[in-house]
């Protein structure tokens, strides 16, 4: 669905008027987090979110990816594959598999990592460690208490924060703040806001490392967009961050278009959006998630890919000493008599 306008706006009426939902869904998720877990003896790395909706999730997996891999590990991404149709444990092919099979995002990671999709995060995690992972980490497994995890990192979009604070459907949380921090160990704010906020208070008062971070567009999709007029759309949690991305590195969008989360573009979408950029003498441009769900079906279209840019060196300071902590606890439970 559309992310709600009212989630992002001072408590309303209709918010209000779902809050009792809000709380029934919220108090159910946060006795989800706290059931007993399952440790495979392998690091697991998680990244997920407080809200529902995008926060820049997907470039922190990627991130968090690479640093691993620099790091000399071996990372299998795992995902539940959302919007997919595959249970799996299945091993993502770009070149096989479509978002119908597994979802956008896997098809996106795999770009970096083996990922994996499985409904079922424990089987698609020892699934990962037969492969050969050294490390898994977890694609949005923040509310499922399944696996064990060394490290748990959140992702929050500086510019909106949490919301109004109320639990889906009444607000943006999946379940209360304090809640949920209480499983976390890094919050990574992506853009301005609440880094300055009373969220920051809230976070550090918890004892939870905050780190700032911004999505950087690649310099040559924005060389390729210079001095061309724009009619820019996007299927994701927040469509006008992708907007906003785009007038901040100077691009000018004139026209924009709004769809769904995981929206599956049906052809005469597409078509429509290829006549409309025609008439209008503009230029067609996507994000990387809309991309791989689009495909070849619109070869018109430009697309912006962006990456995060954060304090990669305090990054690697907390997955060396988590997942350092993980392997001591191994060694030690294997000589133990």
């Amino acid at each position: 669905m559309k992310t709600p306008a009212f989630w992002y706006q001072p408590a309303g009426c209709l918010s209000w008027l779902l809050w009792p939902v809000g709380w029934l869904y919220g108090l159910v998720t946060s006795w989800r987090m706290g059931r007993p877990s399952i440790s495979l003896g392998i690091p697991v790395v998680c990244v997920g979110n407080f809200t529902a909706g995008g926060a820049g999730k997907t470039p922190t997996t990627i991130a968090i990816v690479r640093l691993l891999q620099e790091m000399g590990e071996k990372p299998f991404v795992v995902s539940r594959g959302y919007g997919g149709q595959i249970a799996g444990p299945t091993l993502v092919d770009p070149a096989v598999h479509r978002t119908g099979d597994c979802g956008d995002e896997p098809l996106l990671l795999a770009r970096h990592a083996p990922t994996v999709v499985a409904k079922d995060k424990v089987s698609g995690a020892r699934f990962a460690l037969a492969a050969g992972a050294t490390v898994v980490v977890l694609d949005d497994g923040l509310q499922n208490a399944a696996l064990k995890k060394d490290l748990t990192i959140c992702v929050m979009d500086g510019a909106v924060g949490i919301g109004n604070g109320f639990c889906v459907p009444a607000g943006p949380l999946r379940a209360p703040l304090l809640n949920q921090l209480g499983y976390v160990d890094v919050v990574i704010v992506t853009g301005d806001g609440a880094v300055d906020g009373w969220i920051s208070a809230v976070v550090e008062s918890q004892g939870k490392a905050l780190i700032a971070a911004r999505l950087v567009p690649d310099e040559t999709d924005v060389m390729a967009l210079a001095g061309k007029q724009l009619l820019a759309f996007a299927g994701i949690g927040r469509p006008e961050k992708f907007f906003a991305t785009l007038r901040n590195a100077g691009l000018e969008v004139v026209e924009t278009r709004t769809f769904a989360d995981h929206h599956v573009f049906r052809a005469s979408e597409l078509e429509r959006l290829a006549s409309q950029a025609t008439a209008s003498g503009l230029t067609l441009v996507t994000t990387q998630k809309d991309a791989v769900r689009i495909g070849s079906h619109l070869p018109e279209c430009a697309v912006l890919a962006v990456s995060l840019e954060t304090d990669r060196a305090m990054i690697k300071e907390l997955l060396q000493k988590h997942m350092g902590e993980n392997r001591v606890q191994l060694k030690t439970s294997h000589l133990a008599p």
